[in-house]
């Protein structure tokens, strides 16, 4: 009696184990995709930049030769 408590118990530690290893993967990927859309963020957010500053120099020498 006193060995199928002990299985149990020990089957629930196993089994909470398995769930929190889950979530730290589950964490990582997480933080993984974040960091990977702030990258693609920050790559837009310079092309944008390159364009309006293209866009500004060209609009400087259409007034020059205007």
């Amino acid at each position: 009696m006193l060995s199928v408590k002990r299985d149990r118990h020990l089957a629930l530690l196993v089994l909470a184990g398995v769930f929190a290893a889950g979530s730290l993967t589950g964490c990582s990927t997480t933080q993984d995709k974040a960091a990977a859309h702030r990258a693609e963020s920050e790559r837009i957010l310079e092309a944008r930049e390159k364009r309006q500053q293209k866009k500004q120099h060209e609009g400087k020498h259409d007034k020059e030769k205007g």
